[in-house]
């Protein structure tokens, strides 16, 4: 009966065990139902972490227990959760010593695995690691300690936290891809809001002509788009760094300090020390970084920033679209730079245009005749203006002035002071004075109202048709030539005085009469014709000059002055330095 009695109590107490066996195991089933529901659904790695770490503690009374992730970049595992009395605390890196790849199964047992583990908590205890990994990817460990009784986890339990530790991984790396394509589609987001912030500033930089005013509006890009408050824009215009614009600068930089800052910046730099022992200024002021900007691979701008308002670190995108962003006001300043250029060069084609004519209006339209004299005069004007002038003019006793000029410079100035010395001509013609006096009056009148660089090469002659006397004085001009007839020889006009406004008269000039006669050839000019230059360097010269009006004497005032033209501009290849003016004739 006693036999039969106990046999009836262990059959009672095994199929109590399996009830309560079958019903624990319907609770983890069911456990595990319901966390992976909630946790394949949360989109949020902390709270698969945490979720993760309370069920299984509270499930088995565990009282320690930690999560270390696992880092790929750094190569290494960090503390995301933990629990109980602790040696390390969240964010601390561990070292764990075994290798993952040549150990068995899903859950690690540091006293068999080798190496030493890492001393997690306060009491000495070891406990398990279960790995948390995907097929592609090692995700990190969920570190259980023993039972609040000391007990180590049975091999059921064992089995429920891999389970779980299988379902959280699943989480923990649907999460992280989530969160990967959050901050993947917010980079997205920013690049649009960038973009579209370039295209709006680009539209508006091209409707802008003013320098300041594009460096102005790039200047509070920079402070909206990136929280700068410290910052200087250096533009390099014809050869030195100006500085367009700054803001938040203690100092302003000098010369010397633009040109240090321009010469060593490179491309995208982050200031280091050595580059402040370089330029103290830029650690003074609190420039962090320099950007380099170059247009048709040369350098054409710099850009120093401080740190964000937010003292958060620059990115390499913040680099480009900063990069971007000045790329645009670059090429907009460059912009205006080209538009003042035309400008100025429409403005001196106008001035060249007026001088020009001027110019044309001073000298005699039609050239009078002369009693006795085959006369003919030309200029042939080149591309710039030059200051040359003659004129032919009949005086009260019935005889006639030839003039011949040169005014140093060109254009407008030029031309303004030729117009005063045919008013002077003019006005002293009717006087009755010498050409010596009469050309005394006309240098102190120049020095005493032209700058100093400002002088006039000048030659003048009276002749007298019933004498046919030429009466000339040359100051400082080319010397006249004179071909006699029946000579091979040149004679040249050179008395006469200084060229005109160089200095007060102080000795009259000095008049000379040359007597002419039948045949007789006389030519003025100005530099511009012997002084024209060929494809080689060489001039034309007075040599060349002189052998055409030799070999050419027979012909007529018009057509030998056209012989000498032509001879030039095949010479030069028809290309003029300065202006070619002649006035010629042969007595009858």
């Amino acid at each position: 009966m006693k036999f039969i009695s106990s046999s009836i109590d262990n059959l009672q107490n095994v199929t109590q065990s399996k009830k309560k066996n079958r019903s624990t195991s319907r609770f983890e089933l069911r456990t595990l139902l319901e966390t992976s529901r909630m946790l394949i659904e949360s989109r949020k790695t902390g709270f698969v972490l945490n979720n993760l770490l309370f069920i299984v503690m509270g499930k088995l009374s565990v009282p320690q227990g930690c999560i270390l992730m696992y880092n790929p970049d750094r190569k290494e595992h960090t503390v995301s959760r933990i629990k109980g009395e602790t040696n390390v605390k969240e964010g601390d890196a561990v070292e764990l010593t075994w290798d993952l790849s040549e150990l068995a199964g899903n859950v690690i047992d540091p006293d068999q695995a080798g190496g030493e583990a890492p001393h997690l908590f306060s009491d000495s205890s070891s406990g398990l690691y279960f790995v948390l990994r995907t097929r592609q990817h090692h995700l990190g460990y969920l570190y259980l300690g023993k039972k609040e009784e000391g007990l180590p986890l049975d091999q059921d339990e064992i089995e429920f936290v891999e389970s779980l530790c299988i379902i959280s991984s699943v989480a923990i790396d649907n999460s992280q891809m989530f969160s990967k394509m959050q901050e993947i589609n917010r980079k997205l987001d920013q690049r649009v809001y960038e973009l579209n912030t370039l295209f709006d500033l680009s539209r508006d930089f091209n409707m802008m002509v003013d320098r300041k005013k594009i460096a102005n509006t790039f200047k509070f890009a920079l402070l909206g788009q990136l929280l700068i408050r410290r910052f200087l824009f250096l533009f390099e215009i014809e050869g030195e760094p100006v500085l367009l614009e700054s803001s938040g600068l203690d100092s302003l930089p000098d010369e010397e300090i633009r040109s240090g800052i321009f010469d060593f910046a490179l491309g995208v730099m982050s200031l280091e020390e050595k580059h402040y022992e370089s330029c103290p200024w830029l650690k003074e002021n609190e420039i962090t970084a320099l950007i380099t900007l170059e247009l048709e691979g040369e350098k054409a701008a710099v850009v120093g920033i401080g740190e964000r308002a937010n003292r958060e670190p620059y990115t390499r995108d913040d680099f480009n679209f900063l990069q971007s962003l000045g790329n645009l006001a670059l090429l907009s300043i460059q912009r205006t730079l080209f538009l003042e250029q035309r400008i100025s060069n429409e403005r001196f084609e106008e001035e060249l245009n007026i001088a020009k004519t001027i110019q044309q209006g001073l000298y005699p339209d039609p050239v009078p005749p002369i009693p006795t004299l085959d006369l003919a005069a030309i200029n042939v004007p080149s591309y710039q203006v030059g200051g040359d002038y003659f004129d032919i003019l009949q005086t009260p006793d019935t005889n006639y002035i030839m003039a011949i000029a040169d005014v140093t410079g060109k254009g407008m100035p030029a031309a303004l002071l030729m117009a005063n010395l045919q008013s002077m001509l003019h006005i002293l013609l009717p006087v009755d004075i010498t050409l010596a006096d009469a050309t005394g009056r006309i240098n102190n009148l120049i020095y005493d109202n032209t700058p100093d660089d400002k002088f006039i090469t000048f030659c003048w002659a009276k002749y007298f048709p019933e004498t046919r006397n030429l009466r000339y004085i040359n100051a400082g001009h080319n010397p006249p030539v004179v071909l006699r007839n029946g000579s091979n020889e040149l004679e040249t006009l050179q008395k006469g005085g200084l060229i005109l406004g160089v200095m007060e008269s102080i000795t009259p000039y000095e008049e000379t009469t040359i007597q002419l006669e039948t045949g007789d050839i006389v030519l003025f000019y100005t530099d511009g014709v012997t002084e024209t230059f060929n494809a080689g360097d060489e001039e034309f010269g007075e040599e060349r000059l002189g052998r055409i009006l030799i070999e050419n004497r027979d012909q007529p005032s018009r057509q030998l002055i056209r012989t000498i033209i032509d001879r030039i501009l095949e010479f030069s290849n028809g290309k003029l330095s300065d202006d070619m003016t002649m006035i010629l004739f042969k007595v009858e």
